[in-house]
């Protein structure tokens, strides 16, 4: 035990010491040395633009429009005379088909002065004003004994039909190079999808409505497309509806995502990389488009190579279907 004590343990102490002294040498003058050694003056990553080959595929330009079921609007019931409303045939709220009479209007005008002197009887005349379309009268603002013009509205029937309708967005339009006549129609909540047809795009005239325009007359924005629900689907105003517009099929047609291309109809370019690294715009010819993958009609070949995306583009997602959009950084966001 005292050989132990005296000589061993002080020798086990000492080693131990000078081996915790060795490495912290090590550490600090000969890693740093290999560490700098190994590691490059200047940055020699690049950032590499992606690229995309072009592709035969098929283009199914379908556009969906978001709306809404609408009654459709009552219309006027017109006087056709000149004089005093006589009787009233029908009350407000009642079921009424186009040849159903309203009201009746009398107009008397005084005789002429006879020959002889005598005055000639007054003439009257007198009109039955009919509904002039099918519906449920929704207003009569007429009362016996009241003066009307020729023209005048003298009541409203409201049709009981329905229509869809949505806005259509000024870059939606682009897709629609055939005007479509009738859409595929799901409503939410209601019944299976069906066609709706005498489909209708229409866009606010400057001047038409003062109230809506804005920037020296010009309409707000966009379009209205709207169509007949069918007299046999059973719907209520107000509920949600999404309507498919058909804008034609390309099939075996060259395509690139629509992220590589500047432009949405017609005329666009897009960027193809040079020997140099360097890129450079090329003309193409655009034709359909599905909002994912544009159809090209001239300036690109099977195989060739162009940017994924735009050099300098915004941060625009592409729809992955299910919520998610890619963005050209690489991210992906999903909806909950």
């Amino acid at each position: 035990m005292g050989v132990t004590r005296t000589w061993i343990l002080p020798i086990l102490r000492i080693v131990i010491f000078l081996a915790i002294a060795s490495a912290l040498v090590k550490m600090a003058f000969f890693s740093a040395t290999t560490s700098t050694a190994d590691t490059p003056e200047f940055p020699t990553g690049a950032i590499s633009e992606p690229e995309v080959a072009v592709t035969v595929g098929t283009i199914q330009n379908d556009v969906p429009v978001q709306g809404s079921i609408v009654a459709d609007p009552a219309l006027p019931v017109k006087a056709t005379l000149n004089g005093e409303v006589n009787t009233v045939l029908v009350g407000v709220g009642a079921p009424v088909a186009a040849d159903t009479a309203i009201l009746t209007i009398r107009s008397e005008t005084p005789g002429a002065l006879r020959d002889d002197g005598t005055m000639a009887p007054n003439k009257v005349v007198s009109v039955t004003v009919l509904a002039g379309s099918p519906g449920i009268l929704s207003a009569l603002p007429v009362i016996v004994g009241q003066t009307v013009a020729v023209g005048e509205a003298v009541g409203q029937v409201a049709p009981t039909s329905f229509a869809v309708s949505g806005p259509l967005a000024p870059d939606q339009q682009y897709r629609l190079l055939t005007r479509p006549t009738e859409a595929e129609v799901t409503i939410t909540g209601g019944p299976a999808p069906f066609t709706c047809t005498q489909l209708t795009i229409t866009s606010a005239l400057a001047g038409a409505d003062p109230a809506a325009d804005q920037n020296d007359g010009a309409p707000v924005s966009g379009a209205t497309v709207r169509c007949g629900v069918p007299g046999e689907v059973t719907v209520f105003a107000g509920l949600g509806a999404e309507l498919i517009l058909a804008g034609g099929v390309a099939e075996n047609v060259l395509t690139v995502p629509v992220t590589s291309v500047e432009g949405s109809s017609g005329a666009g370019s897009v960027y193809v990389r040079l020997a140099d690294g360097t890129t450079e715009a090329a003309a193409v010819v655009i034709g359909l488009n599905d909002g994912v993958n544009v159809e090209i009609k001239e300036g690109l070949a099977e195989g060739d190579l162009v940017l994924q995306f735009i050099p300098g583009a915004p941060q625009v997602g592409v729809d992955m279907g299910d919520g998610c959009m890619s963005f050209p950084d690489g991210s992906v966001t999903c909806e909950p």
